[in-house]
């Protein structure tokens, strides 16, 4: 991924476009978000806040997420039900997840095609289409970590 260097006053316009009040834990937060563009969980996002300032709390880093999420600042990437991670990334695009190291890259939307969508239930719109591929090395189901 491509690295979004902004400076605080970049940070604090990036936050007020999408309605959110830059107070200095937001700040924080956007800045280990959006400094090397990568897809971060809660917990590495609080290590690294804290890292520079020790005084955010880990709810306070949920509920920032939270917002940052309801606000189209950055996405939840769902990996499996125990590992969320965070995307600066919000164009449209999918995502590759290694299951033994725990990385994820993206895939650009254009190199996945889909020849077909499921019928929606009346009045629904489709908001998006997220797809996770999951790899892992092949010796993973012999050493009992998987299947």
């Amino acid at each position: 991924m491509e690295a979004m260097p902004y400076s605080r006053p970049a940070l604090i316009a990036l936050l007020r476009r999408h309605g959110i009040a830059p107070t200095h834990q937001r700040l924080e937060i956007a800045q280990v978000l959006f400094a090397r563009c990568q897809h971060l969980s809660a917990e590495q996002i609080l290590a690294q806040v804290n890292e520079r300032h020790a005084e955010t709390s880990k709810a306070t880093v949920y509920n920032t997420l939270k917002l940052f999420c309801e606000r189209g600042l950055v996405r939840e990437v769902i990996v499996d039900p125990k590992r969320v991670f965070y995307d600066p990334n919000t164009s449209p695009h999918h995502h590759m997840y290694n299951i033994d190291s725990g990385e994820i890259t993206d895939i650009p939307a254009e190199s996945l095609s889909l020849n077909a969508m499921p019928e929606l239930p009346e009045g629904m719109v489709t908001e998006g289409v997220d797809i996770i591929v999951r790899v892992r090395t092949p010796d993973a189901v012999g050493q009992g970590r998987l299947g």
